[in-house]
């Protein structure tokens, strides 16, 4: 079969011919229909050669499909199930620590699968497993994002759109910061209050630093210079939640930090994919995609390298 692997010394990714999975005895197979491309993917081909286990490795780590074979443990699925799969689960990470599913079959354990209804698109379905999942679990599960709470997102992109569409349905009042001006309007379609294109600008007009803005919550899916205008905006006992890995360190004044909380979020749960799912279904969350073909999985890994990509790419293929 096909698969798109690193190679190692930070080469561009590799389209190979590889053997077939086999099931382990909580493994299924899946025939690959979707597989979404994430700047995690990116980052791997920086970090890979001290991080991967083995090279080559397939990549993808947004992955959906249908079940075409399972290991002997293997409850609750049969042949034939369609399915997302999440990518912080009992498996390893898929494309980093396992082979992914830049391929044409790829082998994931039953516990990690997620139920796609009847009627989803597998475009959705795939990058509801990461991106869905982590943007999600983020805001909702870590954030607390409800109804009276003013809360910021930065940067809304792959990530970012899914947060703050969650946060507004939630009853929140949302901010969005984001510096690509065209996006804008895909925010406040999405149910946003207003858009800035720094998160300076939510900072308190002759403030105390220590008392804060006015904001109960930032979700920070940037992570670049953004960290320290997150902790400004908020209030005491405000909470920021960081995502976004854009720079391997931050710094932070430490008198903005007193009273507040800040926490990392990483990944989600089945069960948050699954509720994306449905909401997708009900047409609630509406992400911007782009499909590709299996064979543009390397041409799009680049674009995404040069900040060239709205929204998310999905590469259909298997139909």
């Amino acid at each position: 079969m096909k698969a798109w692997q690193y190679m190692g010394e930070r080469a561009p990714i590799q389209l190979n011919d590889v053997p077939e999975p086999t099931p382990g005895p909580t493994q299924v197979i899946i025939d690959m229909r979707a597989a979404g491309l994430c700047h995690s993917d990116v980052m791997y081909m920086e970090v890979g050669d001290q991080v991967m286990p083995f090279l080559p490795m397939t990549q993808g780590h947004e992955n959906a499909g249908v079940i075409s074979a399972l290991g002997a443990d293997v409850t609750g699925f049969q042949v034939g199930d369609i399915v997302g799969v999440c990518p912080s689960g009992v498996q390893l990470p898929s494309g980093m620590f396992t082979p992914g599913g830049f391929a044409d079959k790829f082998a994931a354990d039953y516990r990690d699968l997620a139920r796609v209804p009847e009627g989803l698109d597998l475009s959705l379905a795939a990058l509801a497993t990461d991106a869905g999942m982590t943007s999600y679990h983020a805001m909702m599960k870590v954030g607390g994002a409800r109804a009276g709470m003013k809360v910021g997102v930065i940067g809304f992109g792959g990530l970012g759109q899914i947060g703050a569409r969650a946060a507004v349905l939630a009853g929140a009042e949302v901010h969005v910061a984001e510096t690509k001006e065209d996006v804008w309007p895909l925010a406040l379609a999405a149910g946003v209050t207003d858009c800035v294109a720094d998160a300076s600008e939510w900072a308190p007009a002759g403030g105390n630093p220590m008392a804060g803005g006015t904001f109960d919550l930032v979700v920070d899916y940037a992570g670049f210079d953004t960290t320290q205008k997150a902790l400004t905006a908020i209030k005491r006992g405000g909470k920021v939640v960081q995502v976004g890995l854009g720079e391997p360190t931050f710094t932070i004044a430490t008198n903005t930090i007193l009273g507040k909380t800040i926490e990392g979020s990483l990944g989600g749960t089945v069960a948050d994919i699954e509720e994306l799912y449905t909401l997708m279904l009900q047409g609630e969350i509406q992400p911007t995609y782009e499909e590709i073909p299996f064979d543009g999985i390397g041409e799009g890994l680049e674009r995404l390298k040069n900040n060239q990509v709205t929204g998310r790419l999905v590469a259909r293929f298997g139909d």
